[in-house]
């Protein structure tokens, strides 16, 4: 308790205090100069972070699926696109793509040497060649004088990116030939690898094969959601490439349309019943949709299942199912060189298999479809074998033949 002397002084300062200016200015001051602080330090917190949204936001768009699966070597060549290659003015060629000289493809091949041969494809001889920066590329040649049709074709593929599809690098129409230059994929054709079976081939396991056949469903799948879609017409387990980490990739995309235009639907266009990869109604309509690349993916996937080539299965379309039923029976349809797998696995692969190779295009899933129905397979597989453990049951070549009898 105050005593009324001490009152009276308390109140005495209190009022010195409440109006002295000088006091009650630097009271404020320090009041608004605070919040500021604390205004500007949020700002630039937020700043920050929106910075970091977008540069997340950018890196994920350049690894999307749409994207090259090597997002660096499309910048490196984006950066080179209509340049020579001494750094010299503009070539003339479509932009997006880069316009190769004879001189520069002929040191890269070494002018085409035999021992640089890796293949004779739809479109012609495919050579390995060594740019001078060192890239490695897969160089397609044929015969044929130059065209616009060919330049604006190879226009068009050149914005056709996506992971799971070989990139297009380049052209070149010079001395009496037509070239596209790809990117090479060290691992070559699937074929390969599923086909040999000498103590040298590479043993592909259930998973691997189901990851291989996902990276092919999706190179496809967005051909086919292209507008107006783009019909593969040419697929087929040849075509199906792995890189050094077996991500499948899809080749060939758009040649077909390239072709039809440059030979005016020459003799390699002209639809024939040799090939078994062909969906058995173009033969006589002719005309090829999405559906004839859902048939051709069905017997990639039977040759993944088998392990063995369909021009060397004797069968005849019609009677496919009943020549897999057969094998199911005889315990001869499943490659003895996949490894550990469910049962349930391999039953939901035989089942789409069949579907994608029904005899008429209605009975087909679409390749959207596909890719949905493989990837909840994988996965289912991955869990069963993988977070269950060993006590999973697992598919055994010696009850092959009761693989869908337990139904």
């Amino acid at each position: 308790m105050l005593n009324t002397g001490q009152q009276s002084r308390f109140n005495v300062q209190v009022c010195r205090r409440r109006h002295n200016p000088n006091q009650m200015s630097r009271a404020y001051a320090a009041i608004v100069g605070g919040a500021a602080g604390g205004l500007a330090l949020v700002a630039i917190v937020i700043g920050l972070l929106w910075f970091c949204m977008l540069q997340c936001k950018n890196f994920s768009n350049k690894n999307s699926e749409t994207g090259s699966s090597d997002p660096s070597a499309l910048v490196e060549w984006n950066r080179g696109v209509g340049l020579s290659s001494a750094g010299g003015p503009p070539l003339s060629g479509p932009q997006g793509v880069r316009q190769f000289t004879l001189e520069e493809l002929k040191q890269a091949t070494k002018e085409f040497r035999e021992s640089d041969l890796i293949g004779n494809g739809s479109f012609g001889l495919v050579y390995k060649g060594f740019l001078h920066d060192g890239t490695v590329v897969a160089v397609k040649r044929r015969l044929g004088a130059p065209r616009q049709e060919f330049v604006e074709e190879v226009h068009y593929l050149s914005h056709i990116w996506h992971r799971n599809l070989v990139t297009l690098l380049g052209y070149c129409q010079e001395g009496g030939s037509q070239m596209l230059v790809f990117e090479y994929l060290p691992n070559g054709s699937i074929c390969g690898h599923l086909y040999d079976t000498g103590q040298n081939s590479t043993q592909i396991e259930f998973k691997q094969r189901l990851s291989i056949a996902i990276g092919a469903a999706k190179g496809l799948c967005y051909l086919h959601s292209l507008t107006p879609p783009l019909v593969h017409k040419r697929f087929k387990t040849a075509n199906v490439l792995v890189d050094e980490n077996f991500i499948a990739k899809v080749a060939d995309a758009g040649i077909s349309k390239l072709l039809e235009r440059i030979e005016d639907a020459g003799p390699s266009l002209r639809v024939t019943g040799g090939d078994v990869f062909q969906d058995p109604g173009v033969g006589k309509s002719g005309t090829f949709d999405e559906m004839s690349d859902v048939y051709s993916f069905g017997i990639f996937l039977l040759e993944l299942i088998t392990g063995k080539e369909a021009l060397q299965i004797n069968f005849l379309g019609s009677n496919l199912i009943h020549w897999v039923e057969t094998c199911l029976a005889s315990d001869d349809l499943v490659d003895r060189r996949l490894g550990s797998f469910t049962s349930e696995g391999m039953k939901d692969v035989i089942r789409l298999t069949l579907r994608c190779m029904s005899l008429t295009g209605i009975g087909r899933p679409k390749m959207d479809m596909v890719v949905l129905e493989l990837d909840q397979i994988l996965e289912k597989e991955m869990t069963l074998t993988t977070v269950m453990g060993e006590g999973t049951a697992t598919f055994t070549f010696t009850t092959g033949s009761q693989l869908f009898t337990s139904e």
